[in-house]
């Protein structure tokens, strides 16, 4: 432990036992903290979003992959408490805990060459939600590029389709469409520059299908097997998240190239290159066009967190743990 920092002796989380609907499967409790492993920082949380693929894991869908009991959370931001006696600088600063211990808690530890310094400029429901879907966003494009093509976001009212949408734009992308199923969404999708498609309107899907270049698939399901049919041979449909539970169905007529996507697959490579490199041409984007509006609510009120997240057109809730200190 760095000698600028004081013991911390207990923490606040949300775990689940057992697999089932998050509202009722999580429990909010109080836990004493272990010490901290070497070569690691301790990190005091104080804001971290409710993205669905924190939910989804808790439900069960990824059992084979996760012990119980378990702490939801992907991601949030943080302050260091507690660090190696080298890297004692850092205590104080804010960081990004990454691939670490799940992030709905009040105290986490993460790997330090894991961790990454948040700049100034970002404020902390920004940074927040910098890494799953920015990331995301970032990888796909950069295997899948945009300039010159036409894009198809199936599923296009969440956080990963907004950034998808907009720097899809930004490299060039020559058209830009987009299925929503609130109606909230449709003129956030118009401004930034993403032709809305009701997910009611399979006649205007299909057509759009047939001309994408490239789909980035969030839903699965019918309409993501809807979309995937009616693409033409070369084109590419890429599968990167199953909003509605279901898989996509791929036939034996299929014609275009089928990827599925997950970030994990892609994280040994980032790793390599350098969290904080990785993140450099994340910052400058977030600052430039932030995400729409979180709603923040004080970590007690977790249960109103979930609902709105559930909630066609919510908006991104965002769990305030500092509530918690």
């Amino acid at each position: 432990m760095s000698s600028k920092s004081l013991p911390v002796r207990k923490r606040v989380s949300f775990i689940y036992r057992a697999f089932g609907a998050p509202q009722t499967t999580l429990e909010m409790l109080d836990r004493e903290l272990p010490p901290r492993a070497p070569g690691t920082f301790r990190v005091k949380v104080s804001h971290a979003p409710v993205n669905p693929s924190d939910l989804i894991p808790i439900t069960g869908a990824y059992a084979h992959r996760i012990s119980l009991p378990a702490v939801a959370g992907y991601e949030g931001v943080g302050r260091v408490v507690e660090a190696p006696e080298a890297l004692s600088h850092m205590v104080g600063r804010r960081v990004l805990p990454l691939r670490g211990e799940g992030t709905w808690q009040t105290y986490v530890e993460c790997p330090a060459h894991h961790a990454v310094e948040v700049p100034d400029t970002i404020p902390d429901i920004v940074a927040a939600r910098a890494y799953i879907n920015p990331m995301a966003a970032a990888t796909m494009l950069r295997l899948w590029p945009a300039c010159g093509k036409v894009v198809l976001l199936s599923g296009a009212g969440s956080s990963c389709a907004e950034h998808l949408g907009r720097w899809a734009i930004a490299h060039g992308a020559t058209r830009v469409m987009g299925t929503y199923r609130s109606e909230s969404r449709k003129g956030r999708l118009r401004q930034m520059g993403i032709e809305p498609i009701s997910t009611q309107d399979l006649g205007t899907i299909s057509k759009a299908s047939a001309l994408a270049d490239i789909v980035f698939d969030s839903l699965g399901g019918d309409i993501g097997t809807h979309v995937l049919g009616g693409m033409r041979g070369e084109a590419n449909f890429v599968a990167y998240g199953l909003l509605t539970g279901k898989p996509v169905t791929t036939g034996a007529g299929l014609r275009a190239r089928y990827h599925r996507f997950h970030m994990r697959d892609h994280f040994t490579v980032l790793a390599r290159q350098g969290m904080q490199a990785a993140f450099s041409e994340i910052w400058p984007l977030l600052a430039e066009a932030p995400p729409s509006e979180p709603r923040v609510f004080p970590a007690p009120q977790w249960q109103q967190a979930l609902a709105e997240a559930e909630r066609p057109g919510g908006q991104k809730p965002i769990l305030d743990l500092s509530s918690l200190s």
